[in-house]
């Protein structure tokens, strides 16, 4: 079927006998031709229209205004009327007092009084009573009667008191105290009430559940901000970072690893959560586990790893356990024959016995050093070195990093040597000093009934669930 007709509108027909033709062209483009002269002169023709239109500038409109309310009727408007008291607006029916009124001599006092006071910090509990009223005989009282559960140590700035006062004969007098109850302790309510004249104390336990919280994750880009986005209280993840960077490298940890944190937890039966110390660090990097229990005994805190093993303590380590057969001193060579200063340790030990490094440092030198034989020097902080001679074979370069424990070589008998053994050597700030002045690492392991409270400890906490 064909298609139908379109009308042809007028403006069809203007734009096929006129096919460039704009009423409003674009001022911008093509200045000064005669489009542009054409634009100009429409542009000017509406405003002169719309000139004309206008009501005119400056002219007020004039409407019609209702006259002013005065007298009656003004009162009765303002009656049914509301303003902002704020600007001194009144609404309702107002009325002149009549005779009937008598003006009041004295003003009745409320029979109980019902306020909050909060302790603060510094503030002791009779004054804060004696500021909300009550008398100082009775503040000694209540403060006598609490301290008998509870030292005024242990009241903690912030607490809140509910206090009630009661009716008093005169104005000149105190109102006596009917009743005072706050939390004393997160597992203790006190309530001093008044009975048969006097105040007598009430003790309310409150049950509290121990149980500790687990709070486990991924480290992603931040390990602190993980592990308080998960819950972790801040001075628990603190202690957790600080703790776990004795063992692992803050640098090494990855946005893949989880962490595992166990905090102290005090769930009250009244619904309150309070969250204390960190008990255990852990963080899996998948190939490597660490493991970190709290452990306090005789006062001071300690971390060790499910073995009861503790952390090493202490400057630097011994690189081998070999037989000191030379000590640091003047001696006669047993090669040369001569009387020098023997500036290092000799150490006995079977050829190939691996040589570790006595403490974090960088390679300085590793080579052939004469009658070193083969040779290793590390740098340390605190203008430490130390030197390693006469090794069979030599497991580090030049500018590598160690940490204390590595691996740098092994024992031999290389350079002028009587036998297998290493040559220690310990320079500060350049002079070589007796490495025995240097004090050792030493490294914590429980024992006996130690090793087996603690063993049943972690097996405790690793049996926590992770908390919701």
């Amino acid at each position: 079927m064909d298609a139908p007709a379109r009308a042809v509108t007028l403006a069809d027909r203007l734009h096929a006998r006129f096919p460039n033709f704009e009423l409003a062209p674009d001022l911008g483009a093509q200045i000064g031709s005669r489009e542009w002269w054409r634009g100009a002169a429409t542009c000017v023709a509406l405003l002169s229209v719309a000139w004309m239109l206008s009501p005119g500038i400056g002219r007020p409109i004039r409407a019609a205004v209702p006259a002013a309310l005065d007298g009656r009727d003004w009162e009765e408007a303002r009656t049914l009327g509301f303003g902002a008291r704020a600007l001194g607006a009144t609404s309702g029916m107002r009325m002149a007092a009549t005779s009937s009124v008598r003006p009041l001599a004295d003003t009745p006092e409320r029979p109980i009084i019902q306020l909050t006071a909060t302790l603060g910090s510094g503030t002791a509990l009779a004054g804060v009573l004696k500021r909300s009223g009550v008398g100082a005989d009775e503040a000694a009282r209540a403060v006598e009667l609490i301290g008998s559960k509870v030292s005024a140590k242990e009241l903690n700035p912030g607490t809140r008191l509910d206090i009630t006062l009661g009716r008093r004969e005169s104005k000149e007098q105190p109102r006596p105290l009917e009743k005072l109850a706050f939390r004393a302790r997160f597992d203790l309510a006190l309530e001093l009430a008044r009975a048969d004249g006097g105040l007598a104390l009430k003790t309310i336990p409150i049950a509290i559940d121990h149980t500790p919280l687990r709070i486990q994750g991924r480290v992603g880009g931040s390990l602190y901000h993980a592990a308080r986005a998960a819950g972790a209280p801040p001075k628990a993840v603190e202690a957790y970072i600080k703790s776990l960077s004795s063992r692992v490298p803050m640098g090494q940890v990855g946005g893949n690893d989880r962490f595992d944190i166990i905090v102290e937890r005090q769930r009250a039966e009244t619904g309150e959560v309070q969250l204390g110390k960190l008990l255990y660090a852990g963080l899996d990097q998948g190939k490597r586990k660490v493991g970190l229990l709290r452990w306090e005994q005789g006062g001071k805190v300690q971390w060790y790893d499910p073995k009861g093993v503790g952390e090493r303590r202490g400057g630097m380590t011994m690189p081998i356990n070999g037989r000191l057969t030379s000590n640091f001193g003047w001696r006669v060579h047993p090669l040369l024959r001569f009387r020098r200063l023997h500036k290092g340790l000799d150490l006995a030990a079977p050829s190939g016995t691996p040589i570790r490094a006595a403490a974090d440092g960088v390679v300085a030198r590793a080579g052939r050093a004469g009658g070193y034989g083969n040779f290793v020097k590390l740098n340390h902080n605190g203008g430490l070195a130390t030197g390693y001679g006469h090794m069979s074979r030599i497991a580090v370069r030049a500018g590598q990093r160690v940490k204390q424990g590595s691996v740098i070589g092994y024992v031999g008998s290389t350079g002028i040597s009587t036998g297998p053994h290493l040559h220690y050597e310990l320079w500060k700030n350049g002079t070589a000093v007796n490495p025995r002045s240097v004090s050792l690492a030493s490294v914590q392991q429980l024992s006996g009934q130690d090793l087996r409270r603690f063993k049943a400890l972690y097996a405790q906490l690793m049996a926590v669930p992770k908390g919701d």
